[in-house]
């Protein structure tokens, strides 16, 4: 049985104009609404939580996504994005959270989808170096990854339920998961 999750806010993924392409909106909508997903599981009394006073609370780590992707797109890849005063939900909760993510998700979707392999390939700044857009879009994908485990981390010392975002968790399984938790099961051959 395949992976299901229990949130799919991006289901409609726009066609690359270069098809070689297609895998970054197929992926960038697919972490979307992973991290939409664990937003969305998030309690509101979640909030205010650290876990030691060196780190930020939830509320830091959704306003720091929303505001470091725009930056990202806007700043390092050139799309058009709101002004940042309009980045963050009006409302501190984490579902207003994970719905403008996706709001903010959809356009660029589309606006990166009509892009040419030439843009994709173009040397752009990046705080202080240089890369091609492609790189600055995977460091982005990564970085939201990041973010989104370390919400997963507070959820488990929160005592709260931690979704599935590549595979099963200890509260969310199915028939045919495979964890890959032995040598065994680490060395099958490859299925034809």
């Amino acid at each position: 049985m395949p992976m299901r999750y229990p949130h799919s806010a991006l289901p409609e993924i726009p066609t690359a104009a270069d098809p070689a392409y297609q895998h970054l909106f197929d992926t960038y909508a697919s972490e979307t609404n992973k991290t939409f997903s664990v937003w969305s599981s998030l309690s509101a009394g979640a909030l205010p939580y650290r876990p030691h006073p060196k780190s930020s609370t939830v509320q830091e780590i959704l306003s720091h996504q929303l505001l470091s992707e725009r930056r990202f797109f806007a700043e390092f890849l050139g799309t058009p994005e709101p002004l940042p005063a309009a980045i963050l939900p009006s409302t501190a909760a984490p579902a207003a959270y994970a719905a403008r993510l996706v709001e903010l998700a959809r356009p660029r979707l589309d606006h990166l989808a009509r892009q040419p392999a030439t843009w994709w390939h173009e040397i752009v700044p990046f705080f202080d170096v240089e890369r091609e857009r492609i790189w600055v879009f995977w460091r982005r994908v990564l970085h939201t990854a990041h973010h989104r485990t370390q919400l997963t981390v507070y959820q488990r010392l929160l005592d709260q339920p931690v979704l599935p975002t590549y595979g099963p968790t200890a509260d969310v399984t199915w028939d045919g998961a495979d964890p890959t938790l032995t040598v065994d099961a680490a060395g099958r051959p490859a299925k034809p």
